[in-house]
């Protein structure tokens, strides 16, 4: 009796574990393709705000459609640097925070009384600051590769 109750504790906290082991697996793989769209999101807006802030000085209506994406990625910001990110993601995800951090402020010093500057925009680090963000991905690939 004792042997099969030994067994069968034995069997089992192996099962638990496997079911750990694979709950992490499975929250490591949901966090990199979270932060890999995150980065995807910066990396589009990093390829057409240039010709958007461009035409957003002459013409009202990109100037407010430019505001409304800063607005969207500024909520972005906030949704991805409350992600809970799995102990094998900590250091990567700290540093997209950081880099987060630095583009939210980017953002929200370019906005004059609740309107985009954008000659503060154009002077800004924001796109050096994006390709820092988008070379992130290859920690990411480190992650889930």
């Amino acid at each position: 009796m004792r042997k099969l109750l030994m067994v069968t504790t034995l069997l089992t906290t192996i099962l638990l574990s496997g079911c750990s082991v694979l709950e992490e697996v499975n929250d490591s793989l949901a966090y990199v393709n979270k932060a890999t769209e995150h980065i995807n999101t910066w990396q589009d807006f990093g390829q057409g705000a240039p010709q958007m802030i461009q035409e957003a000085a002459t013409d009202a209506t990109v100037k407010e459609e430019l505001e409304t994406e800063l607005d969207t990625l500024l909520k972005d910001i906030e949704e991805f640097n409350n992600t809970e990110a799995p102990a094998i993601a900590e250091g990567v995800h700290n540093q997209i925070v950081e880099k987060n951090e630095a583009l939210k402020e980017v953002i929200e010093s370019s906005m004059v009384n609740g309107e985009l500057a954008l000659d503060k925009l154009e002077q800004s680090e924001l796109f050096t600051l994006i390709n820092e963000v988008t070379t992130m991905m290859n920690l990411l690939e480190d992650l889930g590769g």
